[in-house]
C-alpha cells in the first residue's frame, strides 16, 4: 500500500507553526502524529505543550480527525489507497464505504463490480483506490476484498451459568460478545462470531456464531489463530488442485538444454521447496582475467500458472505463502509447490536461468536469460555446504568439493568485491529457530547461525534480481520493481537527536546514505551501544514495497531492483517471470494484456499480503513462545530494553528472543517521564534512566499463550542520572498491572524490522528473507 507523503521539512520554518502552516503541514503529510510534527517543526519543551493545545483545538472544531490511536489527518481527508469498511446502502441501493479506523471520514459511494471473489456486502473490509470523478465526487474503487470484516471476532468461548460469552483472542481488542442461549459450542471453542445488528446500546454486544474453528488447547492453535486473525486465505479450489494435477514433467521442446551444468540448490535442512540452484565456474574469456560466470536457475513457474488461470487467481489472492513454525500456507498447492516446481535433487526440471559474467572487481559485465531444462546436482544444506568448505566433507559434498563448491565460493569471493563497493547497509539482525515436535509443540528455541553459505547465495539471487530488473526495462516492458525509499527527514532528525543522548555526532543535515549508516555501525561495533545503535538505524529505515514506478533499493543501494527469484513463494516474481517471457520471446505464456492493465493494484495488493503475513507470523510466533514460557512462570530472565513508551518498557529475552512488557506501574514508586527523544524513561524527581538498549534483569510474572503476552517484573536498579533535566509530563505513574496497549497488559514493542530489508534469506520452515 502507498506510504502517505511526507512533506520536506525544509519548506517549513523551525519553531512553533501558527494554525494555517500546521493545517497545510497536515494536509501534505496525509496523515501524521504529533511527534513527527514536533520533529518536523523542532519543538521542544513548552513548544510541545503548545502544539497539543493546538491540535486538541483543531480536532474539537472539526478540522483534524483521528487515524486509530495517535493518528491524525485533515478531517475527511483520504488517502490514495485505503482500507474501508463497507458500513451501509444509500437510497438506491448502492454500497457506501467509509475509511477504517477514521470516524470523521466520509461515506463514499463504492465503484459497481467486484473482485475475483465476487461482488462484496455489507461489513466487508476492503482495500480501496479513492478516485475523484469528473463531477467532483469521490467513489471508491475496489482492489480486493480483505480477509476479515470488521465486524467479526475471533475468540475464545467461555461458559458462564447463564450466558455464553466469546472473548477475543487479539491481546488489542476489549470486545466481548455474548451469543444466544443453546449454541452449540463448548467452552475453550475458537469461534468466528459476527456482531449482531440488533445489538443493544449497553453492556456487551450480541454476537452470531459464524463458525467453529478449532480448540484453545489444540497444540496447533496458535497458527490457526493467526491464520483466521489475519484472513489468511488458505487452500485451494477444486479448479485449481485439478490444473495443479494436470501439470506433466517439462520436456526440452523450446528450451536450452542444462542438464549437464552441475547446479546445486543449497537451503534450509527443512526446506519445502526448492526454487533456485546456483553454479559458477571462472571465466575462460581471455577478456576477463579473474572474472567468473555465474547461473542462477529459477523454477519456471510461469510454465505452469498461466494468466487468468483459476491458479494464477488464486496465487494473486494470496499474495505469498505464509510461513509458520508448525506449517506452511503455501502460495501454490503441493503438486507444483513441492513437486514439478521444485527443483529436486536427479529430476528434470523447467526453469528460467540466468548466466552473468563478473569482472575481477566483482562488477557484472554482462548477462544472459534462457528458458532451459536442468537436473540439479545436489540438494545440499547450508550447514553441508558449509562444512565442506571448512574442511569437515561428508560422502555427498566430497565429489561436489573441487568441481562445484570450490569455484562456488571463489566466484562469491569476487562479488564481495562489488558489494563492497556499492555499500549497501550492514544492519546485523540475530534470528532465533523454534522447533515444534511430532505434538506441535516447541522443542526449542535456538539462535540461528549467520553461515557465509547464506550469504553466497543471498548476494547471487541480489545480482538475479538486478539482472531481471536490467534486462525489463533495457526492453521497455512494464514490470513491478521492489522499492525501499531513503529515510524520511523525520527519522533522520530522530535519529540525529538520539545520537546526541549517546554524544556519538551526527550532522541534522546529512542526507542519508548507506555508507555513512555502515559508517556509523562500525564505529560503535565494539562499544557498549553496539546494539541500540544497530536498533535504531534500523528503526530509521523506510519499508520496502512493491511498485511500477521505480525509484530504487536505498537498503541494498541499488538503482534497479525487482523480485525474480522466488515465484513459488512470490507473486511478484511470477510476474517478472511473464514479463522476462514476453521481452524475450521465450513463449506464448508471457505477460498478458490483463496482467499489464491491473499491474499497479497487483503491486498494491501483494504488497498488503506481504504485510499480512508478516503480522500472522509474528503472532503465532509470539502465542508459541508464550506457550514455551508458561511453566517458567516466577523463573528470571536476562534481557534488553527494546522499546521504551508512556506505560512501559518492552524487554526481549536473550534466551529465546521472546518481548514482553514491564509496566511502568512495576518499576518502582518514582514518577517515570517518557523522553521520546532520548528513547527513555527518566525519573522525575532522581533522574534515574531507563534508556533502549540498556541490560536488565526480570522476573516473569504472566504468560498468556492465547494471546501471545507476556507481563516482567524488573529485577534490575535504573541507570543513574546523566544530568539532564527530566521533559515535561508526559507519561503517567501507577496506571496497574493491566495498563498498556492490551488485556494482560501486554502490547506489542515497536517493531525493529522494517519489512523488505532485514539481512539473511530464508527463514522459519524454509521461507525466505523478505529484501
Amino acid at each position: 500500500m502507498a506510504r502517505p507523503k511526507t512533506p520536506k521539512s525544509a519548506r517549513f520554518p523551525k519553531g512553533l507553526p501558527d494554525r494555517e502552516t500546521l493545517l497545510k503541514f497536515i494536509r501534505e503529510s496525509g496523515e501524521t502524529d504529533k511527534a513527527a510534527i514536533a520533529r518536523a517543526f523542532g519543538l521542544k519543551g513548552e513548544d510541545r505543550r503548545k502544539l497539543r493545545a493546538m491540535l486538541q483545538a483543531l480536532e474539537a472544531e472539526g478540522a483534524l480527525g483521528k487515524r486509530g490511536r495517535r493518528g491524525l489527518a485533515e478531517a475527511g481527508a483520504l488517502p490514495e489507497v485505503g482500507v474501508a469498511d463497507v458500513v451501509e446502502r444509500d437510497a438506491d441501493g448502492d454500497l457506501m464505504v467509509r475509511l477504517s479506523r477514521a470516524e470523521d471520514a466520509p461515506l463514499v459511494a463504492l465503484a459497481p463490480g467486484g473482485d475475483d471473489r465476487g461482488a462484496p456486502g455489507l461489513g466487508d473490509r476492503l482495500l480501496v483506490r479513492f478516485v475523484k470523478r469528473e463531477n467532483g465526487e469521490t467513489e471508491a474503487q475496489l482492489i480486493k476484498r480483505l480477509g476479515q470484516s470488521a465486524h467479526r471476532i475471533l475468540g475464545v468461548v467461555r461458559k458462564a451459568r447463564r450466558e455464553i460469552r466469546v472473548e477475543p483472542v487479539d491481546r488489542r481488542s476489549k470486545e466481548v460478545l455474548i451469543l444466544p442461549e443453546g449454541e452449540d459450542v463448548r467452552d475453550g471453542d475458537l469461534v468466528l462470531a459476527q456482531v449482531d445488528g440488533q445489538a443493544g446500546r449497553y453492556g456487551p454486544k450480541r454476537g452470531k456464531l459464524l463458525e467453529v474453528v478449532g480448540r484453545e488447547d489444540e497444540p496447533r492453535a496458535a497458527s490457526l489463530i493467526a491464520i483466521h486473525a489475519h484472513g489468511i486465505p488458505t487452500g485451494f479450489s477444486p479448479g485449481a488442485e485439478a490444473e495443479a494435477e494436470a501439470a506433466e514433467p517439462p520436456t526440452l521442446a523450446g528450451r536450452e538444454d542444462l542438464r549437464d551444468v552441475p547446479l546445486i540448490t543449497i537451503d534450509p535442512p527443512d526446506a519445502r521447496d526448492h526454487d533456485d540452484a546456483v553454479y559458477a565456474q571462472p571465466d575462460d574469456d581471455p577478456k576477463n582475467p579473474g572474472g567468473y560466470v555465474c547461473w542462477v536457475a529459477i523454477a519456471d513457474v510461469a510454465a505452469y500458472v498461466r494468466p487468468g488461470s483459476e491458479l494464477d487467481r488464486i496465487a494473486r489472492d494470496k499474495g505469498n505463502s505464509v510461513y509458520f513454525p508448525d506449517r506452511v500456507e503455501p502460495m501454490l498447492p503441493e503438486r507444483l509447490s513441492n513437486g514439478l516446481c521444485s527443483l529436486r535433487e536427479g529430476e528434470n526440471r523447467a526453469c528460467l536461468a540466468v548466466r552473468m559474467v563478473f569482472g575481477a572487481d566483482g562488477r557484472k559485465r554482462s548477462h544472459r536469460f534462457v528458458r532451459g531444462l536442468m537436473r540439479s546436482a545436489a540438494k545440499l544444506s547450508y550447514d553441508q555446504a558449509q562444512a565442506a568448505i571448512d574442511g569437515f566433507p561428508d560422502d555427498k559434498t566430497g565429489p561436489l568439493l573441487e568441481p562445484v563448491l570450490k569455484p562456488l565460493w571463489a566466484a562469491y569471493a569476487c562479488l564481495q568485491k562489488g558489494r563492497a563497493a556499492r555499500s549497501p547497509l550492514a544492519i546485523e539482525s540475530l534470528e532465533r529457530k523454534i522447533l515444534i515436535n511430532r505434538e506441535g509443540e516447541i522443542a526449542s528455541i535456538t539462535p540461528r547461525p549467520s553461515l557465509e553459505a547464506m550469504k553466497l547465495i543471498e548476494e547471487f539471487m541480489i545480482q538475479a534480481n538486478v539482472a531481471a530488473a536490467e534486462m525489463l526495462e533495457q526492453k521497455k516492458v512494464p514490470l513491478i520493481y521492489r522499492i525501499h525509499d531513503t529515510p524520511s527527514q523525520e527519522k533522520m532528525q530522530a535519529l540525529a537527536d538520539f545520537l546526541a543522548t549517546l554524544d556519538i555526532p551526527w550532522s541534522k543535515g546529512e542526507a542519508p546514505r548507506t555508507d555513512r549508516f555502515n559508517r556509523l555501525l562500525e564505529e560503535t561495533r565494539d562499544g557498549p551501544h553496539a546494539d541500540i545503535v544497530n536498533e535504531v538505524v534500523l528503526r530509521t529505515q523506510m519499508q520496502a514495497v512493491y511498485s511500477t514506478d521505480n525509484i530504487g533499493h536505498f537498503g541494498l543501494n541499488l538503482a534497479k531492483y525487482a523480485h525474480f527469484t522466488s515465484p513459488i513463494r512470490r507473486y511478484a516474481d511470477l510476474i517478472v517471470h511473464r514479463a522476462l517471457v514476453t521481452a524475450l520471446g521465450l513463449g506464448a505464456d508471457g505477460l498478458s494484456d490483463r496482467d499489464i492493465a491491473q499491474m499497479k493494484g497487483t503491486a498494491e495488493i501483494i504488497t498488503f499480503a506481504e504485510r499480512r503475513a508478516m503480522a500472522a507470523e509474528r503472532d503465532a510466533t509470539d502465542r508459541y513462545i508464550a506457550a514455551f514460557l508458561a511453566d517458567r512462570v516466577g523463573a528470571e530472565f536476562a534481557g534488553r530494553i527494546t522499546g521504551v513508551t508512556r506505560f512501559g518498557l518492552f524487554v526481549r529475552l536473550t534466551e529465546t528472543g521472546a518481548d514482553g512488557l514491564v509496566p511502568v506501574s512495576r518499576l518502582g514508586g518514582e514518577y517515570f517521564v517518557h523522553d521520546d527523544r532520548a528513547h527513555a524513561l527518566v525519573g522525575e524527581r532522581t533522574g534515574a534512566r531507563w534508556p533502549l538498549g540498556m541490560m536488565v534483569l526480570v522476573r516473569l510474572a504472566e504468560a498468556t499463550p492465547l494471546t501471545g503476552g507476556l507481563l516482567f517484573e524488573m529485577l534490575s536498579d535504573p541507570a543513574p542520572s546523566d544530568g539532564s533535566r527530566a521533559p515535561p509530563r508526559l507519561g503517567v505513574r501507577g496506571r496497574g498491572p493491566g495498563s498498556g496497549p492490551g488485556r494482560g497488559g501486554s502490547g506489542r514493542p515497536p517493531s525493529g524490522r522494517p519489512p523488505g530489508i532485514r539481512t539473511g534469506r530464508k527463514q522459519k520452515m524454509g521461507g525466505k528473507k523478505r529484501r
